[in-house]
């Protein structure tokens, strides 16, 4: 394909507080940059991004603007002028944002929903604020976090006119096995949210609760100051992505935990799920539909659904065995899951669309 003019409305690329959407820009932007495309990111700086910037490495343009009047005024030429424009999830005044996208640019209007079960329930009840049901059959191209049966409803139900499953992806050059203590039985990273508590409660702090030797650790910002934590749960309030490999690396087992209208809908990796499983930890998770066509359980994963299935994973499992479901794992996401592929697979679809 030959290099295009490229421009991502994104949530935020600069930091990863709070957020997954970070990490998955950065990866997505650097790799297609490696591959030839003029890539600029542009970003609303708002107080929390700014006052937690992670300075990601070379991931193309990146530009911020204070508002939306700041955007029309400083970026309408890039809009016109590009070849592909993306338009993100949760991006702060997305919708008139879209519509603005829809009148002015010359290329592919997409749409990144990478919280397609959540949108589509906002949906349902109102509008979420970045996206509206008018809008979607305006885009060109609607990428979906979510795959599976999803994509029939967003195309039968809301018009999408090409939903295609764009799942989230890992940087292996950022995650990857690291030498060194294994001090945690157990870890979970993961921004609070009300509707991942009570599986949380369940997987981690009632087993922590039950087995005073064990050593757990939660990383993740924005718990309420009442949340009681286990004496043997250690708390870390918020991570660089620096750090994530020597997080996990310091795990035996590491907790992956879905938001509920993402198990409703299934078919929803997150992208915690695939930066773990690259740094090789073996991975003890919820279980939602579709979760066999992105790892095989029991082989590549652990499903838990009780306290008492975690307790036996991390207390009884054979070493030798611990230590494969992690191999398998880190190889599964490096041959299906790495920035790379979903560059390709975005070149994919703009062909599509072109007509090759």
């Amino acid at each position: 394909m030959h290099p295009l003019k490229i421009v991502i409305l994104g949530l935020s690329i600069t930091s990863s507080w709070g957020n997954g959407h970070a990490t998955t820009y950065r990866g997505l932007s650097r790799e297609l940059t490696e591959r030839g495309h003029k890539v600029t990111f542009l970003e609303r700086d708002v107080p929390w991004y700014a006052a937690n910037r992670d300075s990601p490495r070379d991931c193309g343009r990146i530009r911020l603007y204070r508002d939306f009047k700041d955007l029309k005024d400083r970026f309408v030429s890039e809009i016109r002028e590009a070849e592909l424009v993306i338009v993100g999830s949760y991006v702060p005044d997305g919708s008139e944002i879209g519509e603005w996208v829809i009148r002015t640019a010359g290329g592919i209007k997409a749409f990144y929903d990478i919280d397609t079960p959540v949108t589509l329930a906002m949906l349902e009840n109102g509008s979420p604020g970045y996206i509206t049901r008018k809008l979607i059959p305006a885009y060109d191209l609607y990428l979906s976090f979510t795959g599976g049966p999803t994509l029939e409803v967003l195309a039968l139900k809301f018009r999408a006119k090409m939903p295609r499953a764009f799942f989230c992806s890992f940087d292996p050059a950022e995650y990857y096995p690291v030498c060194c203590e294994q001090v945690w039985d157990l870890g979970y990273m993961g921004t609070y949210s009300k509707d991942r508590q009570v599986a949380l409660e369940e997987l981690m702090l009632q087993p922590a609760r039950r087995w005073q030797k064990g050593r757990f650790i939660a990383a993740g910002p924005m718990y309420p100051k009442e949340t009681v934590w286990p004496a043997n749960v250690a708390r870390v309030h918020h991570l660089h992505p620096a750090e994530h490999k020597l997080f996990y690396g310091a795990q035996r087992f590491t907790l992956n935990i879905t938001r509920s209208a993402m198990v409703a809908a299934g078919y929803s990796p997150s992208v915690r799920l695939f930066e773990a499983a690259g740094c090789g930890i073996p991975i003890i998770s919820d279980y939602w539909d579709g979760i066999e066509t992105i790892f095989e359980p029991d082989r590549e994963i652990l499903i838990s659904r009780t306290a008492d299935e975690t307790l036996e994973m991390i207390r009884d499992m054979p070493e030798t065995e611990r230590y494969l479901i992690g191999e398998r794992a880190r190889l599964r996401v490096l041959s299906e899951h790495t920035a790379a592929h979903r560059a390709a697979q975005l070149e994919e679809y703009v062909s599509e669309l072109s007509g090759g």
